[in-house]
């Protein structure tokens, strides 16, 4: 018998509830009258997304992080949250505390409030956050046009490279070392640029599962050809790559768990985007450009090769 993947999982249960014509977005909207109320849940898991290396607090506020990131590409503010908990029989109060004390930054940070939420026992930590917004409008992923402008809203790299770290098989410079793993542990999702300048985004999405993920199905919802002419990492991302003799686009492409968002725009909103991006203190990059076609290419030297969505999969 074949091995489901996450794709015919997902489609199973979309054909189970009669969601044939379901096209996936980072956030779910449900209509309350004229109100439009948004809502996204994200599960964490200890075995699978919780390094030994990692803090239970900072693994508590990256649960958080998560489902912001999917605000901050969709131009949404989350006001509240639930949160469900699993936890082993025989945590520690001090361990409990570090998880509340995780949560809490981030519902300061992001400024949302916790109404409610489930907790219980079994073998492994595992955080379930339910997040919810208002809204009149989201940014879709379907949107863009024939000769959008495609940006990033940061450099890529770092959090392939720095997970490799918290799992002890690479390693690097003190400095690179440092600023990959804070990567990782630390993701600051661009909460405040996705509010400021979704009125000028044709479409978006989250990119933490990998940029090559990203830019696949934007692309495949707009029906549209993405060209990607300028690789969005930095000198350091490109030095660690050459010393460890690792593979720069995959490294940029496939890594995932950056909490960036991808979004494209019209030429003639790139000066006001920029402008909000040096206020708001947000390193936004130009990566490439839509056209007619379908998939995605990494233009190099008049050549074009296809970027394959090689990004995270959970089965």
């Amino acid at each position: 018998m074949k091995k489901l993947d996450e794709t015919a999982i997902i489609k199973i249960f979309q054909t189970g509830f009669g969601r044939k014509d379901f096209e996936s977005e980072d956030v779910e909207i449900l209509n309350l009258d004229k109100i439009k109320i948004v809502a996204k849940t994200d599960t964490l898991v200890e075995s699978t997304d919780i390094p030994s290396k990692m803090e239970l607090s900072d693994a508590a506020r990256k649960s958080v992080v998560a489902c912001v990131s999917d605000f901050a590409a969709k131009g949404v503010k989350p006001k509240y949250g639930i949160i469900s908990i699993n936890l082993p029989k025989t945590i520690s109060r001090s361990k409990v505390n570090e998880i509340v004390s995780g949560f809490k930054k981030a519902c300061r940070e992001f400024d949302i409030s916790i109404i409610g939420g489930d907790t219980n026992g079994g073998k492994e930590i595992v955080f379930n956050v339910c997040l919810f917004g208002i809204t009149e409008r989201i940014v879709t992923r379907k949107g863009s046009k024939k000769g959008d402008l495609i940006f990033v809203t940061g450099p890529f790299g770092y959090t392939s490279a720095g997970l490799s770290m918290l799992l002890g098989k690479k390693k690097g410079n003190k400095v690179f070392v440092k600023k990959a793993i804070k990567s990782v542990i630390n993701p600051k999702p661009k909460l405040g640029f996705g509010l400021k300048n979704k009125k000028y985004f044709s479409s978006s999405m989250d990119s933490s599962d990998g940029l090559s993920t990203t830019l696949n199905e934007m692309s495949k919802q707009s029906k549209n050809k993405f060209v990607i002419n300028k690789i969005p990492a930095l000198k350091d991302v490109e030095d660690h790559a050459k010393s460890y003799k690792l593979d720069l686009n995959n490294l940029v492409f496939n890594g995932g768990e950056e909490y960036e968002f991808v979004f494209t725009a019209s030429p003639k909103h790139k000066k006001i985007i920029e402008k909000n991006a040096a206020l708001l203190k947000t390193q936004i990059i130009e990566i490439g450009y839509v056209t007619l076609g379908k998939g995605v290419y990494i233009e190099k030297n008049n050549n074009f090769i296809n970027l394959k969505d090689l990004g995270w999969k959970h089965f």
